[in-house]
């Protein structure tokens, strides 16, 4: 029989994968769990209602109340299911009466064991209503306890009922209500819009910082600080001041611009969906809105961009310039030939790193429109869909869709683009 042998090192590599075992299976538990309970949203019916289980409810009020032994106590229940669309299965309504009750009514659904009192009201379909009224007789001991109020004993009411949560009901609605919706395809399309422009306008206001701060000169150093600014500040804070600053009544941008005569009027940045501009000849609906919510996201994300870019610039070798002055290249010559395929990929990663955070971006455009004057991008989608229409299935469709649109992006990154650059 032969031994297996072992080398010290593959006993120790095993070892050490063994210990980080927990730290993978928790990893993957943060990543994997919400995008399959995602995946399980997407195709189940699901509102906000249903992340509570439906229950019965039913409000206890005193129709008639006893005076002496033998007068009668009525009680009336009004009932319902407490939701419109699931089945509740074997409602039963259960009281503890006070001592010297005794029910009369005659209902083949409600009988009394002692001092308990239980109604079987079997299933009840989705809205369902009922109102009973139930009669008991008052004997001396109800008055001797002081004719307590009825309402105040304990009472239980039960049933079961289907959670759709976890049920295997699945359906396809969510995501045909999505692709037909008259909201999606607009939205799709500003999304990229906004994602495409956004990221290529911060990494272009990062090569052009970079590059004024690549030189050594009196006060470099707090220009670079300064610069950093717009991505270190909180966004909520910089969202307002920009608000503020374009506002059409009081805002800044506005009376400066028609005091210096370059703006006819007010102009609403944030809430004019388009405006006519006529540039070289040709005319055109510029997408006011959009336009200024990109500006926002270039501005802030620029510095992102201006840091991987100036670390590149640093480290491309000064004898290239050089050799490149003494062969006459001039600036745009130097920078065309020499910087730009240095930095090469560093700006496919920037665009792949800019592009992959801003399709998701949800607070920028939701603080400064709200996703209106045609600014909503998928994240605020889904956000609507889900929070203020209160529908969890399709916004979790939504978050899919935004989803595979990444998943295709980064394909056709990783297909087409330069093996080098990846």
């Amino acid at each position: 029989m032969a031994v297996r042998r072992t080398t010290l090192a593959a006993r120790e590599a095993r070892l050490a994968y063994w210990m980080l075992a927990p730290t993978f299976v928790v990893i993957l538990a943060i990543v994997l769990f919400p995008v399959l309970l995602n995946v399980w949203l997407s195709f189940k019916p699901v509102t906000l209602g249903d992340l509570r289980a439906p229950v019965p409810v039913a409000n206890e009020r005193v129709m008639q109340t006893p005076d002496t032994a033998g007068d009668e106590l009525v009680l009336r229940l009004t009932m319902r299911n407490g939701s419109q669309r699931v089945t509740l299965f074997g409602v039963v309504w259960e009281k503890t009466l006070p001592p010297g009750l005794t029910l009369t009514t005659v209902d083949p659904r409600c009988t009394q064991e002692g001092a308990i009192v239980t109604c079987t009201f079997g299933d009840w379909e989705g809205g369902y209503r009922e109102t009973l009224e139930l009669a008991f007789r008052a004997g001396p001991e109800y008055f001797e306890e002081g004719a307590p109020d009825v309402r105040d004993a304990p009472t239980d009411m039960r049933a079961r009922a289907e959670n759709v949560l976890t049920n295997f009901v699945f359906t396809l609605e969510n995501y045909a209500r999505v692709l037909t919706g008259s909201d999606f395809w607009p939205t799709l399309r500003t999304t990229l819009m906004y994602t495409f422009f956004s990221s290529v306008g911060s990494i272009l206001l990062g090569l052009f910082a970079a590059q004024l701060l690549n030189s050594s000169f009196v006060g470099q150093g707090v220009l670079r600080g300064l610069f950093l600014f717009p991505y270190v500040a909180p966004v909520i804070a910089v969202a307002f001041v920009w608000a503020f600053f374009l506002d059409p009544f009081s805002g800044t941008v506005n009376a400066l611009g028609q005091r210096w005569e370059l703006l006819d009027g007010p102009v609403n940045f944030l809430g004019q969906r388009s405006v006519d501009v006529s540039l070289f000849g040709l005319s055109f609906a510029l997408p006011l809105a959009l336009a200024t919510v990109i500006a926002f996201s270039s501005w802030n994300y620029f510095p992102f961009a201006f840091l991987f870019i100036l670390a590149r610039l640093q480290a491309v070798p000064v004898d290239m310039y050089e050799a490149a002055d003494v062969d006459g290249a001039g600036p745009f010559q130097k920078f065309w030939y020499i910087t730009l395929p240095s930095l090469a990929g560093v700006l496919a990663v920037l665009f792949l790193l800019r592009f992959m955070f801003l399709i998701n971006k949800f607070e920028d455009i939701f603080l400064l429109t709200g996703g209106a004057a045609g600014t909503k991008n998928l994240p605020v989608m889904i956000y609507d869909e889900a929070f203020g229409r209160a529908d969890i299935g399709v916004g979790s469709a939504v978050a899919m869709i935004l989803f595979l649109v990444l998943l295709l992006f980064l394909f056709i990154y990783y297909r087409f683009a330069p093996e080098a650059e990846r």
